[in-house]
């Protein structure tokens, strides 16, 4: 985030989705929802860094303030029963749950592995539970990947590049960098349990240089990488995303694209550029950044509270509920709730000038939390929109010339 959290505008009754989007019509035409298959719980709801851009403690939504710092065990229980519970009413083979926080392994080992085992226990033996942890490292020690590794718990580490640009952002609260202490950890884990390794989450900084950032990153030779653009909405606008600011996203990722798409053998997955390939070949995303895939991804914080996806802290306070509990509740209630239901509509949620856009079911509007108007609510191009335009059209050009080279080499 680039300012400061914004103060509350309009009621959100009177922004769409929840002003305009009639869900129960959907329903009696024949609309129906997508179950959800990823569960992120909130483990933990505190942090042992101070990152600048950090959307749960800087963002315009607070009420991480007023809930548990971690999540008591009955409701991890009843988030395991309730998973599981959704998954046998909607015949699901698989789930994913992602222990996730403020920073997960504060949750300390003694409840990972509490967590764990209640959350596979609640499943029939022929039902795939995939568990994840999305962490920043700084508790990767041995005793701690021993016990993801007992448990089969892949792991995604947070790192934003080389020294200098990870620490300008990734601090800990008393201002010094955590780069050092978290390549500590990617190298025990790569040393100790790659199996567990599953990628790096990277966070786009522009004063970053691309190509310096993707070596970086390239040195625990990581299966995947996602590149994430900073949260931000036409409110309160990502750094360098103002008026009249060009496309410097565009410009940073065509630089790692290249790089990426160029080298022989592929030196890492990278899952932004790999969804819009495969989007432009005509397949489907499995992301929320680009495409029209329904999104199928529920937070449980760790007051037991069912959220959308927690990014919406960006927009405004109260932004990710959903007003239900894991005690009270079933997950088929949040499949009806407006915010939910227009993350699974494909075109019927975009705005005019997105329909008229030639890259539309390429870009599918952008991330959901990036659309965000104050007042307006969610019916808006991305705050990214001249990015992904030149980027998707980037790519577009380079796949459909390898594509025409080898169709005509098989002549």
């Amino acid at each position: 985030m680039s300012a400061e959290p914004e103060a509350a505008g309009p009621s959100v009754a009177a922004e769409w989705p929840e002003a305009g989007l009639d869900v129960a019509r959907m329903l009696a035409g024949g609309w129906r929802p997508t179950p959800f298959r990823q569960f992120v719980l909130k483990v933990h709801g505190r942090c042992n860094l101070s990152c600048t851009y950090c959307y749960m403690y800087r963002g315009a939504d607070q009420s991480w303030r007023s809930r548990p710092a971690a999540m008591p065990a009955q409701v991890l229980r009843q988030a395991a029963r309730r998973i599981a519970r959704h998954a046998d009413a909607h015949g699901l083979d698989d789930v994913q749950v992602v222990l996730h926080g403020g920073e997960p392994l504060l949750a300390g080992p003694d409840f990972l592995d509490f967590a764990a085992a209640e959350l596979r226990a609640a499943h029939p033996a022929d039902r795939r539970v995939e568990l994840g942890v999305q962490t920043n490292g700084l508790l990767l020690d041995a005793p701690m990947l021993d016990l993801l590794a007992r448990h089969r718990i892949g792991v995604s580490v947070s790192l934003d590049g080389d020294r200098a640009g990870h620490d300008r952002h990734r601090r800990y609260a008393n201002g010094r960098g955590s780069h050092a202490a978290v390549v500590r950890a990617l190298r025990l884990l790569t040393d100790r349990h790659r199996a567990l390794y599953r990628g790096l989450l990277c966070t786009i900084d522009l004063a970053n240089d691309p190509i310096s950032t993707y070596d970086a990153l390239l040195e625990t030779a990581p299966p995947r990488i996602d590149l994430l653009l900073p949260h931000g909405t036409w409110s309160v606008p990502p750094p360098g995303r103002g008026p009249d600011a060009g496309t410097p996203y565009a410009d940073w990722l065509i630089a790692v694209f290249d790089r990426w798409y160029g080298a022989r053998p592929r030196e890492t997955g990278i899952r932004l550029f790999e969804e819009i390939i495969h989007l432009l070949l005509g397949g489907h995303s499995g992301s929320e950044s680009v495409g029209l895939s329904p999104v199928a991804v529920v937070v449980v914080d760790t007051d037991g509270t069912m959220q959308q996806v927690d990014t919406l802290k960006t927009a405004f306070p109260g932004a990710p509920e959903t007003g239900l509990t894991v005690a009270e509740h079933d997950f088929d209630l949040a499949l009806r709730h407006p915010g939910v239901v227009a993350r699974q509509i494909g075109r019927a949620a975009l705005c005019d000038q997105c329909m008229a856009c030639p890259v539309r079911d390429v870009c599918g509007g952008g991330c959901y939390t990036h659309r965000h108007r104050r007042g307006s609510g969610y019916r808006n191009p991305s705050v990214y929109c001249a990015d992904l335009k030149k980027l998707i059209a980037h790519v577009h050009r380079r796949v459909r010339a390898d594509v025409e080279r080898l169709a005509g080499a098989a002549r």
